[in-house]
């Protein structure tokens, strides 16, 4: 029997978006480097090694966000116990708005994300860390 998906993607993010707050990258960027604030970046591993980084960002893989917020999970992250706001991003803005709202929902506050994530983050301009090429480890 087929699977009936009856909440698609589409409906997921409207919910997220209408529930989150969402930051415009200059939105963010005016909050860039203030101490009470935590951007958390949300793209795995071969991301960053891929497209760079914005410097000072928590790097949380999307994958581990739940049991790094709860302070009673064995993996959870200190801070996520700080009494900041928490601004999360990914690649384009998807995941970081599920995200976002999965954080505010286990009771983490104030969250937001950013509308284009780091894609539109680089392409505005804002602060960013290149990649670093990866050895290849071949020979010559």
């Amino acid at each position: 029997m087929p699977q009936i998906i009856t909440k698609g993607y589409k409906a997921l993010l409207a919910e997220a978006e209408a529930a989150v707050e969402t930051l415009s990258v200059d939105e963010a960027r005016a909050l860039y480097g203030s101490d009470d604030i935590v951007f958390i970046d949300l793209r795995d591993p071969r991301e960053l090694e891929r497209e760079g980084r914005m410097p000072d960002a928590f790097h949380c893989p999307r994958g581990m966000l739940e049991f790094w917020i709860d302070p009673e999970s064995p993996y959870a992250k200190p801070v996520f116990s700080q009494d900041k706001r928490f601004v999360f991003f990914c690649a384009g803005g998807w995941r970081s708005a599920l995200a976002a709202l999965t954080a505010q929902e286990m009771g983490l506050k104030p969250v937001a994300h950013i509308a284009g994530g780091f894609g539109a983050w680089k392409k505005a301009g804002a602060p960013f860390e290149a990649a670093e090429p990866r050895e290849t480890g071949g020979k010559n």
